[in-house]
């Protein structure tokens, strides 16, 4: 998962006169970065605790961004109301400790593409939520949420026949609907004017969260560092930087430079590339329910984007 929640839509400008090289480089980051994600914590998982890895790399990850943020805007630039700041705490543990923690903790027994293509139905729960808080989505897109929704029961039923846990894909749902409070929330409540500030604020919140929530699992007992693969420890580096750092700053560089039409892309791009990973890489199963309910998730999600776009 990414990051930070999704700009809000009076903070998205009209694409620029950004060179087309330089938006589809970008994309292309995103395109792939996020979608690798999902196979660096499957790696990291491997030998470390779950929410104390996870903790670490949000909080690091956090610190450099305000270090970026003093480094490129001033130390102003991180200045927030109480408001604003309670508001970064609360979506930060929204996406960071509830929707990337629980599919750190289910990747542990979860194949990697699998819980990327569980996810790709963040777009559908949003609409849920905003059906339920008096909103009138498009006939279409209602459709694409029940089509969606279809795909998912065929995601979930690996969980219910055996052949991967069902506390892990149900941990994945869970997250990605926690993920979709924290986006749906971040639209409504006051952040920081600049979205690198909120971004560090939400990492930084999240990542402490994680780490509480790791202590109070047991996660240090035993403790042992040097226990851990370097494929862990490299992959752990990864996420911080390119997972939370580099994948991140395109896309709010893509958010002013591109149509949204086409940076929101990625939520069903994502999904493709982490199947592809985790079966070239770590050699997971391509199933019949991950090939059908993947393609009917990632098709649906397709007619979401597409459909809200137009409004």
């Amino acid at each position: 998962m990414h990051t930070s929640a999704p700009a809000k839509e009076g903070r998205t400008a009209k694409a620029t006169t950004a060179p087309a090289a330089a938006v589809w480089t970008a994309l292309a980051l995103v395109y792939v970065v996020w979608g690798s994600t999902y196979l660096g914590i499957r790696v990291v998982v491997e030998t470390m605790p779950p929410f104390l890895s996870a903790g670490a790399r949000f909080i690091t990850a956090g610190l450099l961004l305000v270090a970026a943020v003093a480094w490129r805007y001033g130390p102003a630039a991180l200045k927030a109301t109480r408001a604003q700041v309670a508001s970064a705490v609360l979506v930060g543990l929204l996406l960071i400790l509830g929707g990337n923690g629980l599919v750190v903790l289910a990747e542990t027994s979860v194949p990697s593409g699998l819980a990327a293509l569980l996810v790709a139905a963040v777009p559908m729960w949003v609409v849920v939520l905003r059906a339920g808080t008096g909103d009138r989505p498009p006939r279409r897109t209602l459709g694409g949420v029940l089509v969606g929704l279809a795909g998912l029961a065929v995601l979930t039923s690996p969980g219910i026949g055996g052949a991967v846990r069902l506390s892990g894909v149900l941990l994945v749902v869970a997250g990605s609907v926690l993920w979709s409070l924290g986006s749906f929330s971040s639209s409504k409540l006051p952040l920081p004017g600049n979205p690198f500030t909120g971004s560090a604020y939400q990492m930084l919140a999240g990542g402490t969260g994680g780490v509480v929530v790791g202590l109070v699992r047991g996660e240090h007992r035993g403790l042992d560092p040097a226990a851990y693969s370097t494929a862990s420890w490299l992959a752990l580096g990864y996420l911080v930087v390119f997972g939370s750092l580099v994948g991140f700053t395109a896309y709010v560089w893509l958010l002013q430079a591109a149509p949204l039409s086409l940076v929101s892309t990625y939520a069903y791009v994502n999904p493709v590339v982490a199947v592809a990973l985790g079966g070239l890489i770590l050699d997971e199963a391509l199933t019949w329910p991950i090939v059908v309910g993947g393609a009917v998730v990632v098709a649906a999600v397709g007619v979401i984007v597409s459909t809200e776009r137009k409004k």
